[in-house]
């Protein structure tokens, strides 16, 4: 790593004000959308990530592209800005320590390691007293050949680098788990039991350097083939279970001494019981809501947090409901065999749609290219408008909404 000498004094001990430079690390959406809102608060954004076209890189005001832990990269964002975050999850611990050292960093890199390694989370979120699923460690084939039977039917989750279904297999017998880890080519992996669910919800939490917190309406999230598929806000539980799901949320963010925004994913069983599933150390899909649906969007507040900011109103001033777009669209008619542009103006022609598209020039089954969220008065409304749109881009219903 490069040296750090005569830049501990550039650290912010209060607010960043307008016109400071910003880091960022990570070029994907999530960026992109932190860029525009601190931009629109008058701060300049430099992004490092090695992607060419990045969606975050191509709004930032410097794009520095290089791998994370490239020296020379890091000691350009360490002279340039003043404070740092990250959109992602896997970015590598070290980078965020060797920034620290010199500006503020949010969320910590001790924070960003629980969350990159799922055995870290479950056994951080267990020894907590946090409710989790049922759970087992595999390290190697003989773990896997020794699972209590009372964890079955299950899924077998890669410790690393797992997301949107990814490193997941689903087993039902000692044999299915023992296959399932030899997939993982003896990476180590969590066997979870599979429980039954009412539905999955997210609470989106910001917590700042003064320990302020404030968290977002519960989403209820329905997923398609492991990817998030829509987002509906507010949840439709009882007003207790919501209030229950955000202080989960909330406790979360304490017990991790958290800085920054996280994302708090909890199952609710069909006998009314929050488990919680997953953490994200950054904004997350299922709170895309917030840009046009609060007062402050997720990443609105990121820039607050990082910039040392009084925390904004989190109050949802109408119902929404989030549809994810992905490439798949690009392909919906049945005799596609290249790309074809969605009719956008289908989507438009709902004056409560908002549309979001992240700017990647190639469409792919699966990726993520984009998001609409349609709003109302009410949410049987906003549901409605969705259920319409999903039509008209030829994204399956499958009952879920």
């Amino acid at each position: 790593m490069p040296a750090t000498t005569d830049r501990l004094a550039r650290r912010p001990s209060g607010p960043v004000p307008p016109g400071a430079w910003l880091g960022l690390l990570g070029g994907g959406q999530l960026g992109r959308m932190f860029c525009m809102a601190a931009q629109s608060m008058g701060y300049r954004v430099a992004v490092l990530d090695p992607g060419a076209d990045s969606p975050a890189g191509s709004v930032a005001d410097r794009h520095i592209r290089a791998d994370y832990l490239d020296p020379k990269a890091l000691a350009d964002m360490a002279a340039l800005t003043v404070a740092a975050t990250t959109e992602f999850e896997n970015v590598p611990a070290t980078a965020l320590d060797y920034l620290a050292r010199s500006g503020r960093v949010s969320p910590g890199a001790a924070s960003v390691a629980i969350a990159q390694d799922r055995i870290s989370e479950k056994t951080f979120l267990s020894r907590h007293g946090f409710a989790v699923a049922p759970f087992a460690v595999l390290r190697s084939e003989a773990d896997a050949r020794a699972i209590d039977a009372s964890l079955l039917p299950g899924i077998v989750k890669s410790a690393r680098l797992g997301y949107d279904g990814k490193g997941q297999v689903r087993v039902r017998t000692h044999d299915d788990v023992v296959a399932a880890f030899a997939t993982m080519r003896g990476a180590p992996c969590v066997l979870e039991k599979l429980v039954a669910l009412a539905c999955e919800v997210s609470v989106i939490v910001a917590r700042n350097e003064q320990r302020d917190t404030v968290t977002w309406p519960v989403a209820e999230n329905r997923h398609r083939d492991g990817i998030l598929d829509v987002s509906i806000v507010p949840a439709r539980v009882p007003d207790t279970l919501a209030d229950d799901a955000r202080r989960i949320a909330t406790a979360v963010a304490e017990t991790l001494d958290y800085r920054g925004v996280l994302c708090v994913e909890m199952f609710l069983t069909d006998r009314g019981q929050l488990l919680v599933n997953e953490m994200a150390p950054r904004p997350h899909n299922s709170g895309h809501f917030s840009i046009d649906a609060c007062v402050t969007s997720q990443f609105e507040q990121q820039a607050r947090v990082l910039a040392g900011l009084p925390l904004g109103d989190t109050r949802q001033h109408e119902p929404a409901v989030m549809i994810n777009l992905l490439g798949d669209i690009w392909f919906a008619t049945a005799d596609a065999t290249a790309p074809r542009e969605p009719d956008w103006h289908a989507v438009l022609r709902h004056p409560q749609a908002k549309l979001h598209l992240y700017g990647k020039t190639l469409p792919r089954r699966a990726r993520k290219m984009g998001h609409v969220t349609c709003l109302a008065p009410t949410l049987g409304e906003a549901l409605d408008v969705a259920r319409a749109i999903k039509r008209d881009l030829g994204i399956p219903l499958a009952g879920e909404i």
